[in-house]
């Protein structure tokens, strides 16, 4: 009997759903067995945070309120497993303090799977779960804050440079304004010159936008109070807009610079003009390559399906893509972004082209 607790407890630490499936499928009544501390497959996958075999917990019907009621030697329920710091192993997976903090508030919404006076109950060393929990993830918080700030206050330099240069730029457009209307040159020029320039003001104003938009957003990372559970939705969401916002200033500028080159170049240095336009593009590749993977990533977690999300009847095609284009960025495998649960009928894998 000691070789199966072995090895099951090497499959929960390796996330070998497959072999503790078959052995509750083989003996269900191995959900109630226990080691040597009291605490069962169920509470390890917590402990270890292996979501795989955590899923194993849905399929126990009637049997869910009891197996969670259940405490381990040290009478800590459920709540206080997940209130406990992760393993280093599966923090470094996740990018950045502010991310591995969000996953662990994640985990702590194994909650809704026990009874809510659970919340109140405290362990052998008189601490209550969320007690705990903040004892436990003081230092990660601490370093998810600053973490924040910093991405923060480096992008909202980024985006305060290109508002700056959009602004002016709008008033010193190419070809100046005639003396007698007040209009624009270009707008009464042939039908080529015409339509770049408003592809060049329609850029030069969108950039303007969105570089105003993401430093506003980051100005709400900087302010904010960084509670514990700002972490799990709010500041993510702040940091997805305004890194998604400054993507498009970047983006949109270069384009109003190449309309720019175009205008005043096509006709006299065609051979100059193509390949400003092309060189351009750099910045937007270098941003994408850098910082769109993370951007991917964080939208992923925040609002792809969560721990204990993962059972409704439809998955997130979404967040499928997303994954697709997180792994063609990174080389991840899907395991490593989400740690999704195998296929289960009528459910398909998810394939990348």
């Amino acid at each position: 009997m000691m070789e199966i607790d072995k090895a099951v407890m090497t499959a929960i630490k390796y996330g070998i759903v497959e072999f503790v499936n078959e052995l509750l499928n083989y003996n269900p009544d191995f959900i109630w067995r226990e080691d040597k501390r009291g605490r069962s497959i169920f509470s390890h996958a917590i402990v270890l945070r292996n979501e795989k075999i955590f899923s194993l917990f849905y399929r126990l019907g009637t049997k869910k309120s009891i197996v969670a009621s259940r405490h381990d030697i040290f009478k800590n329920n459920f709540l206080h497993l997940a209130a406990k710091l992760s393993p280093p192993a599966h923090l470094e997976h996740i990018s950045g303090p502010a991310l591995q903090m969000q996953r662990e508030l994640q985990w702590y919404k194994v909650e809704r799977l026990v009874q809510p006076n659970y919340k109140d109950h405290l362990n052998e060393s008189h601490r209550k779960p969320r007690t705990l929990f903040s004892e436990e993830h003081k230092d990660l918080a601490n370093e998810g804050q600053k973490w924040m700030k910093n991405t923060a206050g480096s992008c909202m330099v980024v985006g305060t440079l290109i508002a700056a240069v959009m602004f002016t730029t709008a008033f010193t457009i190419p070809g100046g304004n005639d003396d007698d209307t007040g209009l624009p040159v270009m707008l009464n020029t042939n039908k080529t010159d015409r339509h770049s320039f408003l592809v060049f003001i329609i850029s030069n104003g969108v950039a303007l936008f969105t570089s105003s938009t993401s430093v506003l957003m980051f100005l709400g990372i900087l302010t904010a109070r960084y509670g514990e559970d700002d972490f799990l939705v709010s500041l993510p969401t702040k940091l997805i807009i305004g890194m998604a916002c400054l993507f498009f200033s970047i983006v949109t500028m270069m384009i109003s610079f190449g309309a720019a080159m175009f205008l005043m170049l096509h006709k006299t240095l065609p051979w100059v003009c193509m390949p400003l336009v092309l060189i351009s593009t750099i910045p937007v590749v270098l941003f994408s390559a850098l910082e769109f993977p993370l951007l991917i990533e964080m939208i992923i977690r925040t609002y792809g399906a969560t721990i204990f999300d993962k059972h409704d009847k439809h998955d997130s095609i979404i967040k499928k893509i997303f994954q697709c284009v997180l792994l063609q960025y990174r080389g991840l495998s899907t395991t490593d972004i989400s740690n999704e649960d195998p296929p289960q009928k009528g459910k398909s894998p998810l394939i990348c082209p």
